[in-house]
């Protein structure tokens, strides 16, 4: 194990002993910190690859409009899939979710479709483990609803069962304040960056927040992405002003983040904009609540004056979207024209007159390191009577170029590759 992590100390259980459920959830990570059995031997849960379910998600995939050249095939069945994190030296994809599962799915050929998906860890009982991240030297972090684990060599110990190996960044009710936690906007997100730090995005639990609630959520990084050594020591927030980010990334040439955030409801089908913003340094301001997307002003915030040097987006996405995970592109197999960009999950609209979204889009990055147009590279998720057939979430790109897509609704995950032009 990484010389940064700590066992967990005793003190720490004493924090549950009123609360049975999760003390015994909290008992089985201090023994999985300590190298020690729990004692759970009930097999992990296991998801068919074949079926009446594969075969009507293949049958859905026809319906997906492409570029030329670009094709797009069911790679997994997994529900609920969210958040994906792709270890680097054998392929094996970890899926997040908001509910109680984080999934392991193995190609073990390598012929780019899963063999199996199983239930990563099923001894710890996650809540809400969204976002799932590693570092360059292959530590799994999960980030949950108000807690983040590490688990180094995380696709040789899943294999073994429902033990493995575990360390404690924050504890349970010690990532944010436990009075802000929420089912809305309580789905982490979390990217390891070029400085070797953990970055956290913390989504506030409001559409918009009270303004007596403003300085406390900002003094604990929630309206805002957080940043942490592995071992959860020296945390600061890094961007301020932030909504809900469930999708951020680094610039593999200049290092910088890049981050999506989701808009302020309840303004109109066409107002305000979604956002894809650039962070190039630690302390910017993104805006909200005082703009509820791009330059639009919130209602409740109208009469209160800005903070200096509020950074605007990068780019303005169709409003109500919901723009989520997002990826630099770093393979080979696509054209020229995508190498370098972002390709950016649209989870579609959940309140807008006129359903928007449920697609994929590319945006390019210029010479000077500032995005261009973004445009539509994959569609046909919401059907023309808007209907969704499916809800992509995140984006990632396999070893061999390929990009894979998670799918929260039809409970999937797809693989995209390029065949070439005919």
């Amino acid at each position: 194990m990484n010389a940064t992590f700590k066992l967990v100390p005793s003190a720490v259980a004493a924090l549950f002993t009123c609360l049975p459920l999760a003390h015994a959830a909290q008992d089985n990570v201090n023994a999985l910190s300590n190298f020690r059995q729990t004692g759970n031997s009930a097999p992990a849960e296991t998801i068919p690859q074949s079926g009446a379910t594969a075969d009507a998600l293949r049958k859905n995939l026809e319906q997906i409009k492409l570029p030329p050249g670009f094709k797009i095939e069911l790679y997994a069945v997994v529900p609920e899939a969210r958040a994906m994190a792709i270890e680097p030296s054998t392929g094996v994809v970890f899926v997040g979710t908001r509910k109680n599962r984080v999934w392991q799915v193995t190609d073990r050929t390598h012929q780019r479709v899963a063999s199996d998906v199983a239930q990563f860890a099923s001894s710890v009982t996650f809540k809400v483990p969204n976002g799932v991240c590693f570092s360059p030297d292959g530590v799994l972090y999960v980030v949950e609803q108000n807690r983040v684990l590490a688990f180094p060599a995380a696709q040789f110990f899943g294999e073994g069962g429902p033990d493995v190996a575990a360390a404690v960044v924050f504890p349970q009710g010690k990532l944010i304040p436990t009075q802000f936690e929420s089912f809305n906007h309580g789905a982490r997100y979390c990217r390891v960056g070029p400085d070797k730090k953990l970055y956290i995005a913390l989504g506030q639990p409001w559409n918009v927040p009270p303004k007596d609630k403003l300085a406390d959520l900002d003094r604990n990084g929630l309206a805002g992405i957080i940043r942490v050594d592995q071992d959860g020591k020296n945390r600061e927030t890094y961007a301020h002003g932030v909504r809900n980010s469930v999708g951020l990334d680094f610039n593999p040439k200049d290092k910088t983040l890049w981050f999506t955030d989701n808009q302020v409801d309840g303004m109109g089908d066409d107002i305000p904009p979604g956002e894809l913003n650039h962070a190039t340094k630690a302390g910017e301001n993104f805006g909200f609540p005082w703009y509820g997307g791009g330059k639009v002003r919130t209602v409740d915030y109208k009469d209160q004056n800005p903070p200096a040097g509020v950074v605007f987006p990068q780019v303005e996405f169709a409003a109500h979207a919901a723009d989520l995970g997002m990826s630099f592109y770093n393979g080979k197999m696509f054209p020229q024209k995508y190498q370098g960009g972002i390709f950016d999950a649209e989870h579609g609209s959940w309140n807008r007159t006129k359903p928007i979204g449920a697609r994929l889009m590319f945006i390019p990055i210029k010479d000077d390191g500032t995005a261009g147009e973004a445009e539509v590279f994959a569609e046909g998720w919401l059907t023309p009577n808007g209907e969704y057939m499916g809800r992509p979430v995140d984006v990632q790109t396999l070893q061999d170029g390929s990009l894979l897509v998670s799918d929260d609704y039809a409970g999937a995950i797809y693989r995209i590759s390029y065949m070439g032009a005919k």
